[in-house]
C-alpha cells in the first residue's frame, strides 16, 4: 500500500505571506458559490485600494455606478463606456453582482480581524 500524502505540511497555505505579520490581517473564502473568472477580475480591480475605497467601489459595482474591467477572462464580454476610467486600455467590463457581494463580505471579515488585532482600519490596504 502507498502511504497517504499530506499537502504542504498539512496546514493552510496562503498564496502570499505578509512582510510584517503584526501589521496585517487575513481573510479567506472556500467553496464559494460564485464564478471564478468574475471573482478573479473583481479581486484584481480592488487590489492596491484602501479598505474603505474598496468597499465603496464594490457597492457602486452592485448599483452599476462603477464597472469591473475584464482583462484576462474577456472572451465574449461586451464593451462599456465606464471602462474609460481605467488605464488598462480595455473597453470590456461587467458588473458582477454576486462576486462583488462575496468579496464585500470577505472585506468585512478582514476588517473585523484587523479590529481584533488592534490595527487601524482607516489605513488598511488590500494586497
Amino acid at each position: 500500500e502507498k502511504p497517504l500524502r499530506m499537502g504542504r505540511s498539512g496546514g493552510i497555505h496562503y498564496s502570499r505571506d505578509p512582510e510584517n505579520p503584526s501589521k496585517s490581517c487575513k481573510a479567506r473564502g472556500s467553496d464559494l458559490r460564485v464564478h471564478f473568472k468574475n471573482t478573479r477580475e473583481t479581486a484584481q480591480a480592488i487590489k492596491k485600494m484602501t479598505l474603505k475605497r474598496a468597499q465603496k467601489y464594490l457597492k457602486n459595482v452592485m448599483e452599476k455606478k462603477e464597472i469591473i474591467p475584464f482583462r484576462r477572462f474577456c472572451g465574449g464580454v461586451g464593451r462599456a463606456a465606464q471602462t474609460k476610467n481605467f488605464k488598462s486600455g480595455t473597453a470590456q467590463g461587467r458588473w458582477p453582482h454576486k462576486s462583488a457581494e462575496f468579496l464585500l463580505q470577505l472585506l468585512r471579515n478582514a476588517e473585523s480581524n484587523a479590529e481584533f488585532k488592534g490595527l487601524d482600519t482607516d489605513h488598511l490596504m488590500i494586497e
